[in-house]
């Protein structure tokens, strides 16, 4: 046994069956040990499509995603997505090649400090000197990235020490989770009780998709709406509806998992109301101790929990109040999405409409918004029981990689990605990844030939002639660039064809994208008079 061997030793023993990797110099003595402990490798063409990959199978399935790259180089390419990750909230274990410790400060190989590097966009990093270090790291890492908040954790692989000897003491005994329990159920309970107009609000752990139906559990139990919020746009986000107008009306709001950020107006007013009681329940202290800072004297309760601990604890403890009018009230502003535009093209809604059928026939449909105006509209429109979207971080270009994650963790699933021409740019060589892991799904490019956001963005702030670097060109055809790649390929133009063009898709059995010819519109921001 090596050191290779007691991590891919470990991962098997852990539950993981596969790896998103781009091979390396410094990581060949880990993909020779998988061999040997049968984890499956998914091969990508970019060090990001390999952790974006891994998140997105990680939110699918509720359980570890590993992604695993290659040193210094390959490390750096993968650090946005790792970003994204720690936004989304996903336990991601995060493996990076390394220089070999004996030669430390030598100037070997690819030599870089890597750990200090990924501490901000992850939960904790680790460089073991020896493989029983591996192993104890391994551990805690895999503990870490899974306990609390999750979110990914950071193993740097010095080469020396994946191939030194090891003998089976090197392997760590325990691996799970670490939870965090709840004890102010009660008290959470009668401040629930005693308000007029509550309001629960969570973060990514416990949306519809990745809560385990406690979002709902929590509705049934408190009478009070429960709204999750995850999106960069914050309370402009399009599939919130007309929410921002209903928050300031609550009495009382109660954050698990979710404390003041940007996408709260930072609880100050006009967002909020500058008398509302505020409760937060966090796995991290110094999110609370901004919670406490923003909040100041409205603040009735601060208290590290973990949310789905948290969430279990208040529904077995709440009274059910009948707040049916409190409830109609915000789930019409939730629900609101009036929008009156036209533009030459293909409406974004007339697409939805055509996948949202796609969506509602699924035994298992899951839904990957990515990208800027069009995955705003795809994201206001659509609805699947599990999400996916670009998350908190607000970066673009990772759907392709969710989806193929998505696709490996459920088999059977129906997976629809909607993103813009925009996005697909920044990672279509991942069709070949999706089409030699036999990962099928369809992908819908809402194509209007230019960076939309930005464009609207420019037009907004500095005038009708001040955009500039927004065009891209209309005779670029995705689809032909998927087909080459081995994917499914067509060209959408005319909403009669949008429905023949998704049966086709199907049929193939193959990765599919569809590269569709919509009207150039700014995503919706829906108000109500």
């Amino acid at each position: 046994m090596n050191g290779a061997r007691v991590l891919t030793s470990t991962l098997s023993a852990a539950g993981v069956e596969t790896v998103f990797s781009l091979s390396g110099n410094q990581i060949m003595p880990v993909y020779d040990t998988a061999i040997d402990d049968r984890l499956r490798i998914i091969h990508t063409r970019h060090e990001g499509g390999a952790v974006y990959m891994a998140d997105g199978f990680a939110q699918a399935s509720g359980k570890l995603g590993v992604a695993l790259v290659t040193a210094a180089p390959g490390f750096a390419n993968a650090l946005s997505a790792v970003y994204s990750a720690r936004m989304n909230e996903s336990p991601v274990l995060f493996l990076s090649g390394d220089s070999p410790i004996g030669e430390r400060g030598n100037a070997p190989f690819q030599e870089l400090d890597q750990c200090a590097m990924a501490a901000p966009v992850v939960k904790a990093t680790f460089r073991p000197t020896t493989p029983t270090e591996l192993g104890t790291m391994l551990g805690e890492a895999i503990r870490t990235a899974l306990s609390g908040r999750q979110g990914p954790v950071h193993i740097a692989l010095p080469f020396d020490v994946l191939n030194a000897d090891a003998d089976e003491s090197a392997l760590p005994a325990d691996v799970a989770p670490s939870i965090r329990p709840f004890d102010n159920a009660m008290a959470v309970a009668a401040a629930l009780a005693g308000a007029e107009r509550p309001l629960i609000l969570t973060g990514p752990m416990l949306n519809e998709g990745r809560g385990g139906g406690r979002a709902a559990a929590l509705r049934r139990a408190t009478g009070a709406p429960v709204i999750c919020l995850e999106s960069p746009r914050g309370l402009r986000d399009p599939a919130l509806g007309a929410f921002a107008e209903i928050l300031p009306q609550a009495d009382l709001i109660l954050g698990i998992g979710k404390v003041p950020d940007f996408t709260m107006g930072f609880v100050r007013p006009p967002a909020v109301a500058d008398d509302a009681k505020l409760l937060f329940i966090d796995p991290d202290g110094p999110a609370l101790d901004r919670a406490k800072a923003l909040a100041g004297d409205r603040l009735v309760l601060a208290t590290q929990a973990d949310p789905g601990a948290a969430a279990d604890a208040i529904i077995a403890e709440a009274r059910h109040l009948d707040r049916a009018d409190w409830l109609t009230t915000v789930d019409t502003a939730h629900q609101h999405r009036d929008d009156p535009s036209t533009a030459p093209g293909i409406h974004p809604r007339t697409l939805c409409a055509h996948l949202q059928a796609v969506l509602d026939a699924a035994d298992d449909p899951v839904l990957i918004c990515d990208g800027g105006e069009f995955g705003q509209w795809a994201q206001a429109l659509l609805n699947a029981p599990m999400r996916l979207t670009n998350g908190l971080s607000g970066a673009i270009g990772g759907g392709i990689g969710y989806a193929i994650g998505a696709k490996i963790a459920r088999p059977n699933a129906t997976v629809v990605l909607t993103m813009g021409d925009g996005t697909a740019g920044f990672t279509l060589a991942e069709f070949d990844t999706a089409a030699r892991a036999d990962a099928p799904f369809l992908a819908i490019i809402g194509n209007d030939a230019c960076w939309n956001a930005e464009r609207h963005i420019q037009i907004r702030d500095y005038g009708e002639n001040r955009a500039i670097g927004c065009d891209l060109d209309p005779k670029t055809r995705y689809d032909r660039a998927a087909a080459a790649l081995g994917c499914h390929g067509s060209k959408v133009s005319d909403d009669d064809c949008i429905a023949p063009a998704i049966q086709a898709a199907f049929a193939s059995g193959k990765p599919a994208v569809l590269d569709v010819a919509i009207a150039s519109l700014p995503a919706p921001v829906f108000r109500r008079a």
